[in-house]
């Protein structure tokens, strides 16, 4: 698939690495739809990236709220060929803390938005994706998880958030090998410690701490890197059934 002919939503994408994709592919000739729960930011966000790009409020838990959103989407775009999920929480919590067991709710939630979220729009996209005429190799659209290396190493407190991580790497080669037969790729991103707004406010030290785990180059991922990997599994169609870790070669110490 050729960068420029992107008909993409990215869920996320009012912010962060989906806000980040988002303006790749504005600036690559391809059109967006951004989906995320923040009606303000995704105003601002359409604002900024122009006439090949508009926001869906929609709340990726939600089977018929997405099932609506990406039906919306491939009409906005005049088709849909890729889908990016970056939506997700960071979910952060000690299963045994000093108040006690983690509330199972806790676990639930970041279940919900991280991983089924991520397949609910999977499925749906696919559904619409599998309707598309063959391109290059009998490709019909690409869809793109986001895993994280909490998947492999998380630490402690990242029980929920891993294991959230954990299903996506865990679905993405079995995804891929059934969607085979209708042309659509699955790949999934596992970044490692980006810059976010988040880390934009903690201490100078801890921000430089942070920095000096990352082995080379020793600072933290930039958004525009994750968005720049989107770019090159768009292009490279031999990537699928895979996780790429984007990290710098960090392994995350136990805590």
């Amino acid at each position: 698939m050729k960068f420029n002919e992107v008909k993409a939503l990215v869920t996320g994408g009012a912010s962060g690495l989906g806000l980040s994709v988002a303006r790749r592919i504005i600036a690559g000739g391809g059109r967006v739809v951004l989906i995320d729960l923040n009606d303000e930011a995704g105003a601002s966000a359409v604002e900024e990236l122009g006439d090949r790009a508009c926001f869906i409020h929609a709340d990726v838990t939600s089977e018929s709220a997405i099932d609506m959103a990406v039906g919306e989407a491939e009409q906005a775009n005049g088709g849909l060929n890729l889908a990016v999920n970056c939506a997700g929480i960071i979910g952060a919590g000690r299963v045994l803390g000093r108040d006690g067991p983690m509330a199972l709710s806790f676990f639930t939630n970041t279940i919900m938005i991280n991983l089924i979220g991520s397949f609910n729009v999977a499925r749906a996209a696919a559904h619409k994706m599998e309707q598309n005429e063959p391109g290059e190799d009998g490709e019909r659209g690409l869809i793109i998880n986001t895993a994280s290396v909490a998947a492999y190493e998380g630490q402690i407190g990242q029980a929920a958030y891993s294991a959230s991580k954990g299903g996506i790497v865990g679905m993405t080669l079995p995804m891929a090998r059934e969607f085979s037969r209708i042309g659509v790729r699955v790949v999934s991103i596992a970044p490692g410690i980006f810059w976010t707004p988040m880390v934009d406010g903690m201490p100078e030290h801890v921000q430089e701490s942070l920095n000096a785990s990352i082995p080379f180059p020793s600072r933290l991922g930039k958004p525009e890197e994750f968005a720049a990997t989107v770019e090159h599994i768009v292009e490279n169609i031999y990537l699928n059934g895979t996780t790429i870790r984007l990290d710098g070669g960090v392994r995350l110490a136990p805590k």
